[in-house]
């Protein structure tokens, strides 16, 4: 973005593939200006126009041959080629840019410049493979800033989600939960805000009270297509998304949880109403397999991100299923574990940096991340509605850290909207700039 250049100068950036047909038009166009020479040089004399009449003083006038009795010859052709040469070349660029927007205007948003345009579609898809693991806002948050940074985005969501719409079509319809599918959708959207508020609307009245439109029209798109996978395909041409979006596995699963005392804890929403602390999350059936294509995906990667999110409800139910740690383990990007900058009531209450690390070792093993991105901000205050739930600003513990064998980076990346989330922007960036261009 750093290359951007004013006005019609941006037309020459690197990147867009475009000075090269540029260069060809001009070599065209000078072919054509050699020929017209030629022709008009038929009509000339050592310099003087030889045809009588209106027609003659005509030719005289447009080619500026009446500078000849003004000046020296040689002055005169020099500033006569000066003129056309200038006077072409800004006509010829202001009519094709003229042209191209009077071409691709329906494709414009507001006063967009085409050149911004098109060079943010040709640079995106160069951008590297951003494999994100996740789900809820944490995940479409992230999404939301890495966008503007590659089209080269693959999302892997969680499919543990048993609460609210989704649950409500999971249960009726046996399908794979579509609310943290239709986050995702929304973030990486291209299309106008209206279409990105209708996905998310959520009707409040009659048989339809509670559900989301976004979930009803994957639900839908399911039917037609007759899987979940092609629905999610489908959805995304919809709002044009920019990436991705892959379910961890295709297999129908349940989240427990193994509380401190004993008890149990069956599907996701249930886990985090308990007042007991958590011992250990585990899906049922046991060992649903990897879905094909996100293996796919992050053995391609050339960055992995796990979290923002949930600990037990968002994040480990993607890396609990059968393949995911070890393809993780085998692909050859660097792996960033992105940690929540406050507590969670019911999952996380009083967690460090280094507790986030401990749950997700025990339950997967160690070295599995080569980053951990943690924030640096610790006094932007959290709203009283947090404060009030018990949520804290995940303290920093270095030592703990350490132990752990991965590499540190840190950076504000609180929100300054909603102060227990990341913001988007802030999270791409340390992502992008701190942690891939060092790799």
């Amino acid at each position: 973005m750093s290359l951007r250049r004013p006005g019609g100068l941006r037309w020459l950036q690197p990147g867009l593939h475009i000075k090269r047909w540029l260069l060809l038009m001009g070599l065209a166009v000078f072919g054509l200006s050699m020929g017209v020479g030629y022709a008009v040089r038929s009509f000339y004399a050592e310099g003087q126009v030889v045809v009588p009449g209106p027609v003659g003083v005509t030719l005289r006038i447009v080619t500026l041959n009446f500078l000849q009795d003004l000046m020296p010859h040689a002055q005169a052709r020099t500033i006569q080629a000066s003129i056309f040469a200038l006077a072409g070349a800004g006509v010829l660029l202001f009519s094709m840019r003229q042209l191209s927007r009077a071409m691709l205007v329906p494709f414009l948003k507001g006063d967009e410049d085409l050149a911004d345009v098109y060079f943010r579609h040709r640079t995106m898809n160069k951008g590297p493979n951003v494999v994100a693991l996740g789900g809820g806002t944490g995940l479409s948050a992230l999404l939301r800033g890495l966008k503007e940074y590659t089209s080269n985005l693959t999302a892997i969501v969680t499919v543990a989600d048993d609460g609210g719409s989704s649950g409500k079509l999971r249960e009726q319809y046996r399908i794979l939960p579509p609310g943290d599918f239709r986050q995702c959708l929304t973030a990486l959207a291209e299309t106008e805000p209206l279409m990105t508020e209708l996905f998310q609307h959520r009707f409040e009245n009659g048989a339809l009270d509670g559900h989301a439109f976004g979930n009803l029209f994957i639900m839908a798109m399911a039917e037609i297509t007759g899987d979940f996978e092609h629905a999610l395909r489908e959805s995304g041409k919809v709002l044009a998304v920019r990436g991705t979006i892959l379910p961890s596995t295709l297999s129908d699963v349940v989240l427990c949880a193994e509380l401190e005392d004993g008890q149990q804890a069956v599907g996701e929403s249930r886990i985090p109403l308990s007042s007991m602390p958590i011992r250990q999350v585990y899906l049922e059936p046991a060992h649903p397999m990897i879905n094909p294509e996100a293996e796919q995906a992050i053995l391609n990667a050339d960055i992995i991100t796990v979290g923002p999110g949930s600990l037990y409800t968002s994040i480990l139910p993607n890396l609990l299923v059968e393949g995911m740690v070890s393809t993780l383990q085998k692909a050859s990007a660097p792996k960033v574990y992105i940690c929540n900058v406050a507590t969670q009531s019911g999952e996380t209450d009083g967690f460090s940096v280094g507790d986030h690390l401990d749950a997700l070792e025990r339950h997967v093993g160690g070295e599995l991340f080569d980053y951990i991105l943690v924030n640096s901000n610790l006094n932007f205050p959290l709203p009283p509605s947090a404060q009030a739930a018990g949520a804290q600003r995940v303290v920093f513990d270095k030592a703990v850290v350490a132990q752990h064998g991965v590499r540190i980076t840190m950076a504000d990346v609180v929100s300054e909207e909603i102060s227990t989330h990341h913001d988007p922007q802030k999270a791409a960036r340390a992502v992008m700039k701190q942690i891939y261009k060092k790799n």
